[in-house]
């Protein structure tokens, strides 16, 4: 159900070289370490780019609010406003930001259960996902998918089934090229998925019929509480097509991230079909709500990873060290976020939730206007009139 929304390296050597900006240039180069990538039967994209300024402080304004969205979230859980399945991507930022930020609206992305901040990238507000998270009227799956199933403008969500969303993603590849358009597909699972069959028989068919593919592979290091070393033979994901040419990504440098999406994209629009990425990335806290994240792994390995290897703290540093923006600027970026992101909790707060209809349990299975007279259940009392809007009650 899509509603309408609005429009591993050492944090000194992550940090990319710049030239200052300019006043009469907004461009800004950028030279990314070598460890940045590393390919699989593929040259590597170019360690030397150009990119806008306000690319870069846009990367940042976005990182920050869905920390601070994804810390809201964690706050709510622990005050039982938000129940159930809950899976935050805090420390992960930059891969969803790297890749929107890549990409064009005509493309398509879709994800697992750690999907809140690909849905705000895609379109919907800091509102529309928390309030999901509440169970509200005015989430984005109107209060009725929760954390799992939030879906944007060309975002397919939110998945909930382990792997399941990777088939899926072949077929989003599979309309764009239908469709004869320039556009990807890009298709995240995580490390803990990429074991699942569905995964391997969708690299067959996207390349065996050449599709715009990019098959994405967040490798958190962690499937749950399991080591990805001791659930997979082979632990470089981006070797994992075996015939599909792969791309190995420090997934903790979102600039490293812009880079690899924007070579991906150009890839696929290129016609030659697809690729395997692997964003090597880390999840500050637990698998899920449920999980505290320190029985399988020590408090000290999450804190170096934090404190040298932090994607909002490399760009920040980036920023200060070339002069994009001054230490006062940063701040009241950050003081803007969270009194953006306080304003959209206590409106999503405030906000109803479903009312207490059946009609409302019928209302997405079909676009209005749309619908069959009659929607048969498991019984006869399950099936749904459309027209009068209630159960037939009609024994067949």
């Amino acid at each position: 159900m899509i509603r309408s929304v609005r429009p591993l390296a050492n944090a000194s050597t992550r940090i990319a070289k710049r030239s200052l900006a300019t006043a009469n240039s907004d461009l800004i180069a950028i030279e990314l370490p070598p460890s940045s990538f590393e390919g699989y039967n593929l040259e590597v994209p170019e360690l030397n780019f150009e990119t806008e300024k306000e690319t870069l402080l846009k990367m940042y304004k976005d990182m920050i609010i869905i920390r601070r969205m994804e810390m809201a979230a964690d706050a709510l859980y622990k005050a039982k406003k938000i129940r159930g399945f809950c899976h935050l991507s805090v420390g992960q930022e930059a891969i969803a930001v790297g890749i929107e930020n890549a990409i064009t609206a005509e493309d398509t992305v879709i994800t697992s259960y750690r999907c809140h901040g690909f849905a705000f990238m895609r379109g919907a507000s800091v509102k529309e996902v928390l309030g999901e998270l509440m169970g509200k009227r005015s989430g984005v799956s109107y209060g009725k998918g929760g954390s799992m199933h939030m879906f944007a403008p060309g975002f397919y969500g939110g998945n909930g089934i382990v792997g399941a969303q990777v088939p899926l993603g072949a077929g989003l590849a599979f309309s764009h090229k239908y469709r004869g358009q320039k556009a990807a597909a890009f298709t995240l699972y995580g490390d803990g998925a990429s074991n699942q069959g569905q995964v391997f028989e969708s690299y067959n068919m996207a390349k065996l019929w050449n599709l715009p593919c990019i098959f994405a592979c967040e490798n958190n290091k962690y499937g749950m509480g399991t080591a990805a070393s001791r659930s997979s033979a082979l632990v470089e994901y981006h070797k994992r097509g075996q015939y599909i040419p792969g791309l190995k990504v420090n997934g903790m440098d979102v600039l490293a991230t812009y880079q690899a999406s924007k070579f991906a994209k150009d890839w696929a629009a290129q016609g030659n079909g697809p690729l395997v990425l692997e964003y090597e990335t880390y999840r500050y806290g637990g698998h899920s709500m449920s999980d505290p994240g320190t029985t399988y792994r020590t408090r000290e390995e999450v804190q170096h990873m934090r404190s040298r290897n932090d994607p909002i703290a490399g760009l920040k540093a980036t920023l200060l060290d070339k002069g994009i923006a001054t230490e006062d600027e940063i701040k009241a970026y950050d003081k803007a976020a969270r009194k953006y992101v306080d304003e959209q909790v206590a409106a999503a707060e405030a906000d109803s939730p479903p009312e207490a209809k059946m009609d409302i349990l019928f209302e997405d299975v079909y676009v209005p206007g749309s619908e069959i007279p009659v929607l048969r259940g498991r019984i006869s009392d399950d099936s749904w009139d459309f027209k009068n809007k209630t159960f037939l009650n009609k024994v067949y």
